[in-house]
């Protein structure tokens, strides 16, 4: 029986939020299965800090400096460097909390959550999208949460745009599939990454985590780099619409 490769050699992935924790561990582990791979970040060091890593790994590095809610400006990048070939992977990756009581949300903060974590994750997936549609191909994966399965304590509007990317991987694999895209997301509990690091440092809401988790432990960053390694490969090539909950098996509680 043949079981189809991780192999990702030749391709081409863009990974949003490319440079700290999760995002860093994807898009040096597509470069690690042979991918070429385009970061998209805020800070110029951490994105020549990656660069680095991956061309060290044999690969070829874009970097695009930019918040991804200018998504016009983070478009016209990636068509400059996608001018001679195909894109083929795209990760919505960046992403923010504020872990405000519901009663104390302000529409400061409810704008700036929707827009960096929904409004850019859609309009980027358009994007690439359109893109993949004219070489008949691509693997398209958003980064959710269990929040977006789960009710959280606080942040419910990261909560809401979490959920909302699990229902538009839905919606969009089921319009996309004619053109050969795959469109899934993978649901993450707790990596160490900077979102977590300080809550992380907290001994009594760590262990209120693990009595969450049935494998009573947190993730480690090559758990979740190997979902998004086999989403993006032709070994997922039958699978679309569906988010992967990467979380110590959290989500089975359903509380």
């Amino acid at each position: 029986m043949y079981l189809p490769g991780f192999d990702l050699k030749d391709k081409l992935a863009v990974v949003t939020g490319g440079t700290k924790g999760i995002g860093k561990a994807i898009a040096v582990s597509y470069a690690e299965a042979g991918a070429d791979v385009i970061i998209i970040a805020r800070s110029e060091d951490e994105l020549l800090a990656v660069k680095e890593t991956i061309e060290g790994l044999g690969r070829n590095c874009h970097i695009i400096q930019s918040d991804v809610k200018d998504y016009t400006y983070i478009k016209a990048e990636v068509e400059k460097i996608t001018a001679t070939r195909n894109l083929d992977i795209w990760v919505n990756n960046a992403g923010m909390n504020i872990r405000s009581e519901a009663l104390e949300v302000s529409e400061e903060e409810w704008e700036t959550i929707i827009q960096t974590n929904m409004k850019s994750a859609f309009f980027l997936s358009q994007f690439a999208a359109q893109k993949m549609k004219d070489g008949e191909q691509g693997k398209i994966i958003n980064i959710s949460s269990v929040g977006g399965h789960t009710a959280l304590r606080t942040g419910v509007v990261y909560a809401m745009t979490k959920s909302a990317l699990i229902q538009m991987t839905k919606n969009l694999a089921l319009e996309w599939g004619k053109y050969n895209i795959n469109v899934n997301a993978i649901g993450p509990w707790y990596f160490p990454t900077s979102l977590t690091e300080k809550l992380l440092q907290d001994e009594a809401y760590v262990s209120d985590i693990l009595d969450r988790t049935p494998l009573k432990r947190i993730g480690n960053l090559s758990e979740i780099a190997g979902p998004a390694v086999f989403l993006a490969s032709p070994a997922s090539d039958y699978i679309t619409g569906q988010t992967i909950f990467v979380d110590g098996g959290m989500t089975i509680y359903g509380f």
